[in-house]
């Protein structure tokens, strides 16, 4: 065993995924890869059953019809709620996309509880994240009542709450260079039976709490469908989002990924899912849906979109030698990939008529940090933000 352990490198999440993709490129067949159980067959992809229920996740594009049936069901749930209330009509509901960003979550965090404090912060019909926008999604969707934890997930943890670093020799025998068993205990912490609860009442009056990860087996993006699985009642519901939680958070190369026991004709197998932004940074509805509905108020009328990151260029001077190069090429490719990601959105919803709102890491914030996930940064940017929100945020009408 080596005498010195692994410290993930300096410069953020761009950094950290370019440098893990440059060691698995470079070490992947060396050593004991650590054993799991069978994947699911490439024929049987679609049979898979976790918690029992057909729509408790929709893998991309294939079960987009699903998907557009989902929102069909939810947007006559949510009517029959809001008749059960004494409203006439569908009131301008919102809906709001979270990005990944890692450490960078502390501004989307930041900016919803500045939001409450100012005191304009919508219920939101549709709430979607991805990487650690996923485990900023359930705090949003349940409401203003659990800023404080929120807050908490953002500003009272460090390092030691988020990865524990293993030995440099990881990179050559294990399935990546820390471990993220300690976000998985701390989004035990938060996400409870309590929560759960929340989310199952929020499902049940029509609205959607949708969380992205990536099937590294299948190569394909899954959308699970969280209210759907808490108003499931099985054992297993809760146990599953945390898992899903951090699955959706687990940077290929960075931290291991996330096994899911699946089950296809009573057979047991594993599929093997990472970090959503594998596939995209962030994401909101399907265009089908609102093309289906041409004319009809089915969406909500408003969308914020959180990109949890700078959209300005992050400029660098980068040496002339290999591996500074390739991963300054792979941060590129990341960043470039978020900014189209929002740009995606942003012409859905003007074809749509739906009103954009996009709030990101301004140039003006020019904090530093030393690790990632470190705490005095991360209350810096969730001071940030907040003051921003509770000041009235200037949300951009278009992409920078």
């Amino acid at each position: 065993m080596a005498s010195e352990s692994f410290r993930v490198p300096h410069l953020g999440r761009r950094r950290l995924l370019g440098g893990a993709a440059l060691a698995g490129l470079g070490l992947g067949s060396a050593g004991c890869a650590p054993t799991r159980v069978a994947a699911v067959p490439r024929s049987e992809t679609a049979k898979v059953s976790i918690v029992g229920v057909p729509n408790e996740r929709f893998l991309i594009p294939q079960d987009l019809p699903k998907l557009v049936q989902e929102f069909e069901a939810a947007h006559v749930r949510r009517q029959r709620f809001l008749a059960s209330q004494g409203g006439t009509r569908r009131p301008e509901g919102a809906m709001l996309a979270v990005s990944g960003g890692g450490e960078d979550g502390a501004f989307g965090a930041g900016l919803l509880c500045g939001w409450t404090e100012q005191g304009t912060r919508p219920v939101f019909d549709l709430v979607t994240g991805v990487s650690t926008g996923a485990l900023t999604a359930p705090f949003a969707f349940v409401g203003s009542a659990r800023d404080a934890h929120l807050r908490a997930v953002y500003t009272d943890i460090s390092p030691r709450d988020v990865l524990e670093t293993r030995w440099l020799g990881a990179a050559l025998v294990d399935d990546a260079l820390a471990d993220n068993a300690p976000l998985f205990r701390t989004i035990g912490r938060y996400l409870d039976e309590a929560m759960l609860a929340q989310i199952a009442q929020g499902y049940a009056q029509g609205r959607l709490l949708l969380v992205g990860s990536a099937n590294l087996d299948a190569q394909i993006p899954v959308t699970w469908n969280i209210g759907a699985i808490a108003a499931s009642g099985h054992p297993e519901a809760l146990p599953l989002i945390r898992k899903i939680l951090l699955a959706s958070a687990a940077v290929p190369g960075a931290f291991p990924p996330v096994l899911i026991d699946v089950t296809v004709d009573g057979k047991p197998y594993q599929e093997m899912h990472v970090d959503g932004g594998a596939f995209t940074q962030l994401f909101l509805y399907p265009r089908r849906f609102a093309e289906m509905h041409r004319g009809e108020r089915v969406l909500s009328s408003r969308a914020y979109i959180i990109r949890n990151a700078r959209l300005d260029p992050n400029w660098a001077s980068v040496d002339r030698r290999m591996l500074p190069i390739a991963s300054r090429a792979i941060s590129t490719m990341i960043a470039s990939a978020g900014y189209n990601d929002v740009v995606r959105v942003w012409n859905t919803t003007r074809q749509d008529g739906v009103e954009f709102n996009l709030a990101y890491i301004g140039a003006e914030f020019t904090e530093t940090y030393a690790e990632p996930f470190e705490q005095a940064y991360m209350r810096k940017l969730f001071d940030y933000a907040y003051v921003k929100a509770r000041n009235g945020y200037p949300w951009a009408k278009d992409p920078p």
